[in-house]
């Protein structure tokens, strides 16, 4: 009798340890993912920020942290990681506790200056504008690199990139040092100097006529009109490098939307009715189309562009001042029609 108690007791015991092994081995290794997903882990955040995190995505949150402690898994490191749906809590907490975690995709354009440019920027990763601000404008960096304020934004080459979620400001700004620098490769630097043309220059030159033009076919003509005045010495007189001198008078939200002759008289280095070549600087943030169009511009003889009145959102080019007075008088009756004037 007291055998067959025994034998009863083991065995109870026996389904008891199966069953607390069981639920064990279900809190590690069971299916705790119930669909897909991606989460940010911020470079400062603790397991229970992560478990905050994972409610949406797990099974029985309360294991996650079971599970970390068990493994003794303490500090997750920052960044962009996949859930797949059926992977179990050790898979969860291996992959924070690896740091492997997946790339994003940051990418920008027309950000014409460093501010619009670190706040695009702070949407897609973790850092925050103003450390990315800071960074971009750093002194040390820009005159190590052979820059200035003034000429900081043409390290940015606008494009998509693969970063980590985390980057810090610096690492973020250097890698697009060293984009920029990919970017001029031997091609584009013999065709720079066979212009006669900075790097610098050459992007100060697209970024007028990024924004003389948004037509990617007319730019190539656009450029070649202002390589011909930069040749026989003629002022650009761009009417974008006056908006801009505007702009820098009036603040960055004034809205110009007519050029007066008033206006090319604005003592300014941007003034390129007052002043013959290049402004110092980039005007806004040309994109790869503009860069090249200088660097491939087409070769022609027209020194005067006026927009057009019959094909909205392009030119007419002109080769003699007098079929470009008639383009302009045109231009001017009918953006007078319109009663825009300023």
């Amino acid at each position: 009798m007291n055998k067959k108690i025994i034998y009863g007791v083991i065995a109870i015991l026996f389904v008891v340890g199966g069953i607390i092994g069981f639920n064990f081995y279900q809190k590690i290794f069971g299916n705790a993912v119930k669909k897909d997903g991606a989460i940010y882990i911020g470079s400062n955040y603790h397991l229970i920020d992560v478990k905050k995190l994972l409610t949406e995505y797990i099974n029985k949150p309360e294991n996650f942290i079971w599970v970390a402690e068990k493994k003794k898994f303490t500090k997750p490191k920052g960044g962009k990681y996949i859930l797949k749906k059926g992977m179990s809590m050790n898979d969860v907490v291996n992959l924070l506790r690896s740091g492997n975690q997946t790339p994003v995709k940051v990418s920008f354009n027309n950000q014409d200056t460093l501010e619009k440019l670190a706040g695009r920027i702070a949407q897609q990763i973790e850092t925050d504008s103003i450390s990315l601000l800071q960074a971009m404008i750093d002194e040390t960096f820009l005159a190590k690199n052979g820059f200035n304020k003034q000429t900081a934004l043409e390290i940015y080459i606008p494009n998509s990139y693969q970063f980590y979620w985390n980057t810090s400001a610096n690492k973020f700004r250097d890698k697009m040092l060293r984009e920029y620098k990919r970017f001029w490769n031997q091609s584009r630097l013999d065709k720079a100097k066979k212009l006669n043309l900075t790097k610098s220059e050459v992007i100060a030159l697209a970024s007028i006529v990024q924004k003389e033009t948004a037509q990617k076919s007319e730019r190539p003509i656009v450029a070649g009109l202002y390589l011909n005045r930069l040749k026989d010495n003629w002022p650009l007189q761009a009417d974008p490098t006056l908006i801009y001198a505007i702009k820098q008078l009036k603040g960055q939200d004034f809205v110009v939307k007519r050029v007066l002759n008033k206006d090319k008289e604005i003592k300014s280095p941007y003034n390129t009715y007052m002043h013959t070549g290049l402004p110092p600087s980039l005007i806004a943030m040309p994109d790869v189309s503009s860069i090249d169009a200088v660097l491939n511009y087409k070769k022609h003889n027209y020194y005067y562009m006026c927009a057009s009145t019959e094909k909205i959102g392009f030119h007419d080019f002109a080769k003699s001042l007098a079929q470009h007075n008639r383009n302009a008088a045109k231009y001017q009756k009918w953006i007078s029609q319109r009663g825009i004037r300023r």
